[in-house]
């Protein structure tokens, strides 16, 4: 049996441009001998739709583009993911399903309901859909086939743990004496999820005795990374196939003959991912929003740096627009590290806008109001929202969005400023701590000197006063990421993070920068998701709270 798996990147709410997208490459697999056609969750709407799902026509659009994508299909099935309504008939009422539908000969023959909903982390299934009380299979060619959508093979392993569901679609399949296990995913991305993706797709195969085949989605979605990496695994939990990460593809495996195939990037090195992850969330996040140049203002620190290394990959150099903003406290050596930096990464023309009038006009403004009053960060402010407001207005005038610089270790500890080096259309960096910065930085230059070596090398620091470094204030960044980890992913207790080793006065102050800057986070650009737990949407803390974490 000749498996075809349809990796493809689709754009949510875009119908018409993912049913087509649909249609070629059931087209494309048939014609490289496909006898049945995998496609990932969701693909006719995209994933996730969110609260489109509520505007008056957005179902019944995606279930006539589901019938048409149907009319599509001939002789070689395809399961194929939607939004499926029925009538409750206890009570009429509409009910919305995550739905598999499986088409064959220009209709839709059996529809699989998705029985695990999760409402953890950064899905709110429940929302929005009915769960299903068992899985449903399909006969075809000779085989049982049973069917499984995305969350119904992770109720043994995954975050929230064992017993967060009352039934394991996985167990039910078992029972049915199936030949093959059809899985449709969107299962978003982190660097950690590897390993645990692995043990799970493997006992998928080994409980139900029967090759497995995971298709999951590849694209960028607002903060949210979907990396690919479909396989199919044998009965024995043998890995036979294991498509590329963070990319579109097509390939077609034969479960019966294998002939084993692993992509060239599919157990890449984990900077790697990251690095992967990153520009494809920027690039899908500007494409599918219509930009098509970047803005970003280069301080000849690391941030900038990183940030414009990654903008060159998505947009190409002349389509990035590198903005030098110097003040007063503006060093020679970081002047001079953007510069070098642009031209080692072709940047067509670096502009020099100084900031030192702005400031200057700002702070006459003010006088009258701040007479007898100490400087202290609110002139370091004014600085930083002047930069701002020069990089918005470019970004207004050339249409290019500005990516804003600021790393997870800063927006944790609130190390930014609001209307500032905050203002833009993406925070790309803002699940990335600082020490994940400094690694990406040194993988960029791993062939060649991409980011000057002075700017890795140099303490970092705001420029925002004389001498200013960021020692001043913070922690080592290795000791302040350690902190942030256990404290926002992990969910420890400031007790459980000085037992491990921290000083106590640290981590009480950490935490507390952390639990006071939440309303500057709600108000940040959205990021991109790499960790288990980012910022945003994943995380929903209160502004307004006083637990204080013992």
């Amino acid at each position: 049996m000749k498996i075809g798996i349809a990796q493809i990147n689709t754009t949510v709410g875009d119908l018409d441009g993912n049913s087509q997208k649909i249609i070629a490459a059931y087209q494309h697999l048939c014609s490289e001998g496909a006898e049945i056609i995998v496609f990932p969750e969701l693909t006719i709407c995209g994933y996730s739709p969110g609260d489109l799902i509520f505007k008056s026509h957005f179902v019944a659009n995606n279930e006539a583009a589901m019938e048409q994508v149907a009319q599509a299909v001939g002789k070689v099935p395809a399961l194929i993911g939607f939004i499926d309504s029925t009538i409750d008939p206890g009570t009429g009422k509409r009910l919305l399903h995550n739905a598999g539908a499986w088409c064959i000969q220009g209709k839709i023959q059996a529809t699989a309901h998705k029985c695990l909903l999760p409402s953890y982390n950064v899905f709110n299934e429940k929302r929005y859909f009915q769960a299903a009380e068992a899985p449903i299979c399909v006969d075809h060619a000779g085989l049982r086939i049973g069917i499984a959508i995305c969350e119904d093979i992770w109720n043994r392993s995954e975050i929230p743990s064992e017993g967060y569901y009352k039934i394991d679609p996985i167990a039910e399949l078992a029972k049915q004496d199936v030949d093959l296990v059809l899985n449709i995913s969107a299962s978003p991305w982190h660097y950690k999820k590897r390993p645990v993706r692995k043990q799970v797709l493997a006992s998928v195969a080994e409980r139900c005795k029967a090759p497995f085949v995971y298709c999951n989605l590849v694209g960028g979605n607002d903060e949210i990374v979907f990396d690919g990496h479909s396989q199919i695994l044998l009965a024995d939990g043998t890995r036979i196939a294991g498509l590329n990460g963070f990319q579109e593809e097509l390939k077609v495996i034969d479960i019966k003959a294998p002939v084993p195939y692993i992509a060239e990037n599919f157990d890449q090195e984990p900077m790697a991912d990251i690095y992967d992850a990153l520009t494809l969330g920027i690039r899908d996040y500007a494409s599918k929003t219509g930009f098509e140049k970047a803005v970003i203002g280069l301080s000849g620190g690391l941030d900038s740096a990183v940030m414009a290394a990654l903008a060159v990959d998505v947009f190409g150099p002349e389509n990035v627009i590198g903005v030098r903003l110097p003040s007063q406290y503006s060093s020679q050596h970081s002047l001079d590290d953007a510069e070098a930096l642009a031209k080692n990464l072709g940047i067509p023309a670096l502009h020099t806008l100084p900031i030192t009038n702005m400031i200057s006009s700002a702070e006459q403004s003010l006088a009258p109001l701040f007479k007898g009053l100490p400087r202290d960060v609110t002139e370091e402010n004014i600085q930083a929202r002047a930069r701002g407001l020069l990089l918005m207005a470019i970004s207004n005038k050339f249409h290019a969005i500005l990516l804003s610089t600021g790393n997870k270790s800063e927006m944790a500890v609130g190390y930014c400023t609001l209307y500032g080096d905050m203002a833009g259309g993406l925070a790309a960096l803002s699940d990335v701590l600082k020490t994940k910065v400094y690694a990406l930085a040194r993988y960029i230059n791993r062939n060649r000197e991409v980011i000057p070596n002075n700017t890795i090398e140099k303490p970092p620091s705001a420029e925002l006063s004389d001498n200013q470094i960021d020692s001043d204030s913070l922690p080592p960044y290795e000791v302040l990421d350690d902190i942030i980890d256990k404290y926002v992913v992990e969910g420890k207790s400031s007790t459980e993070i000085i037992e491990s080793g921290h000083d106590a006065t640290v981590v009480r102050d950490v935490i507390s920068k952390i639990d006071r800057n939440e309303y500057k986070r709600k108000q940040a650009p959205p990021g991109i998701k790499i960790t288990p737990l980012a910022f945003g949407i994943g995380r929903r803390i209160p502004i307004v709270q006083k637990y204080i974490s013992q």
